[in-house]
């Protein structure tokens, strides 16, 4: 067992052993940052809500300039 090349030979197979897990670690972490990454998409659509229409955007606005004349009519103020 004194023979440099056994010793060799076993470094050599750990070595890559231990390659084999960190690329099955590696593959595994970027897989389940893809599945994350995903989800977080999937759940930002979910609560995002659909922005206003442009028809009641405008029915909104007229609806504030009703309200600001409104109030200048009772604050006594000329337009």
């Amino acid at each position: 067992m004194s023979d440099p090349n056994f010793y060799l030979l076993m470094a050599a197979a750990a070595l890559a052993g231990l390659a084999m897990l960190t690329l099955a670690a590696l593959n595994g972490w970027r897989g389940w940052l893809q599945l994350k990454h995903q989800q977080m998409a999937q759940d930002h659509l979910a609560t995002t809500p659909a922005g206003p229409s442009a028809g009641a955007r405008i029915e909104i606005a007229d609806l504030k300039e009703r309200i600001r004349k409104l109030e200048a009519i009772a604050a006594g103020v000329d337009l």
